[in-house]
């Protein structure tokens, strides 16, 4: 079971920020905007969860959303999750199957942190499942520009280059 059968078994489409992916659910119930942080612009849904994937010679291109984000490990290879936080530290999480070399089922990303993951073998993939909450809407998601990241991380100029759509 390759990429290819997944992407077709889960009828998987292309994602703006690099891979494959399908909502698998969003919650019937909703939170008002006004009880909701400055950061949203309407209603969410309480939740959303998606299928993602990854072909090892891929990346998802640094982004950004406004909620918390679950990433849940279900086939193939670990990914790393390499996430700028928003006072510039650097943080990585390894998602993946096998716990005895430090990689975890779940790796969270906070919202507003800037973050793109890697597939850790190359000729691989890796598909994961991710929850978002409140519930992911394309009006909270933004794709980071290589040049505005490099001048708000200088420090990280590397990785960005290397994982930046241009």
């Amino acid at each position: 079971m390759d990429a290819a059968f997944w992407i077709e078994k889960l009828g998987l489409i292309a994602h703006p920020e690099g891979g494959y992916f399908k909502e698998t659910y969003r919650s019937d119930g909703e939170i008002e905007k006004e009880a909701l942080p400055e950061r949203y612009t309407g209603n969410r849904s309480f939740s959303t969860a998606i299928y993602f994937l990854l072909k090892g010679n891929e990346f998802s291109a640094f982004h950004r959303i406004a909620s918390d984000e679950i990433w849940h490990f279900y086939a193939g290879s670990s990914v790393t999750i390499h996430m700028i936080l928003p006072d510039g530290k650097l943080k990585h999480v390894i998602v993946g199957p096998d716990i005895e070399k430090g990689e975890y089922f779940q790796g969270i990303i906070p919202a507003g942190a800037w973050f793109g993951a890697r597939v850790n073998e190359p000729d691989n993939f890796t598909l994961v499942g991710c929850t978002v909450a409140p519930g992911f809407d394309f009006a909270d998601f933004e794709l980071g520009k290589e040049k505005e990241l490099i001048e708000l991380f200088p420090q990280h100029t590397e990785l960005i280059k290397a994982m930046s759509i241009r």
